[in-house]
């Protein structure tokens, strides 16, 4: 699958980025840190691509609404994830 959209390709990268970080997380955040920035991550492009396939102009605006909160939870994770020491500095900015 793939999406003509370049902000589309750019959120799967990150997707794919954070997911790959995150193998190295501690075991015991499997199902609280290392989940949640994964589900938030994963729900941007996914809101991305919904909304293109919805029939009208309105909705899709809606869905982008929803990406932008995603990449701001994602943000909220990855600078926690920093301060807990899983990611580095250069690791959070990066991404």
């Amino acid at each position: 699958m793939k999406c003509n959209l370049e902000v589309w390709e750019v959120a799967h990268q990150l997707t794919i980025e954070v997911y790959e970080l995150t193998k190295s997380f501690p075991k015991e955040e499997l199902y609280g840190l290392t989940s949640q920035v994964r589900r938030s991550v994963s729900s941007v492009p996914t809101n991305i691509i919904e909304g293109q396939a919805r029939q009208y102009k309105k909705e899709y605006i809606q869905f982008l609404y929803i990406a932008k909160g995603s990449i701001e939870e994602t943000n909220y994770h990855l600078f926690l994830a920093k301060d807990l020491a899983y990611i580095t500095e250069e690791q959070y900015l990066e991404l």
